[in-house]
């Protein structure tokens, strides 16, 4: 897959090319705002800040599929977003990322780089047991686990990796500076 032949919604519905993106490091986040993982926001936005002059973007996808952990408008969500965290990097629609509505962007990144698990350790197994039980309902079109799976994408477009929630945002931000 390429992202660059993906066309997402802004907030407002526009359709927006990701050839815009075109040469940049990217970084695609489905994200929550009452989520567990929603501090990795105030990470997000530092690994934003400190790379971004080099060419590297975040692209936030709010989702609400994961325990009704988003159910805020697109406007609400920013406004929480900017407010809570700084938060300065692109912000689109609100999505779905699995079952029959799953937005073509993360159902593709997903059969790309399927879910390996969580990894490791209480925190991993006890969100695998809750991630089971609210993702049955999508049955083979499961694509994401949870809230704060992200893809990075390196200047031409490709998929390089996937990182789950769990994954160490220290971990996440070396993968970053290492393909800019």
């Amino acid at each position: 897959m390429n992202i660059y032949d993906f066309t997402v919604s802004a907030k407002d519905g526009t359709p927006i090319s990701l050839k815009a993106y075109e040469g940049k490091v990217l970084l695609v986040v489905n994200t929550a705002t009452g989520c567990g993982f929603t501090p990795q926001y105030e990470d997000l936005e530092r690994i934003y800040a400190a790379y971004r002059e080099q060419g590297f973007e975040v692209l936030d996808f709010p989702c609400n599929q994961f325990a009704n952990q988003a159910p805020e408008s697109d406007e609400e969500i920013t406004a929480f977003c900017t407010l809570k965290f700084g938060t300065e990097f692109p912000q689109f629609k609100k999505i779905d990322v699995n079952g029959e509505t799953a937005d073509p962007l993360f159902a593709a990144m997903a059969a790309e780089k399927p879910f390996e698990g969580f990894g490791k350790g209480l925190k991993a197994a006890a969100l695998g047991k809750f991630a089971e039980m609210n993702n049955k309902q999508y049955g083979e079109q499961c694509y994401v686990g949870w809230n704060f799976t992200k893809f990075l994408f390196n200047r031409e477009g490709a998929l390089v990796a996937r990182f789950e929630p769990t994954v160490n945002m220290a971990d996440v931000e070396k993968a970053v500076a290492a393909i800019l």
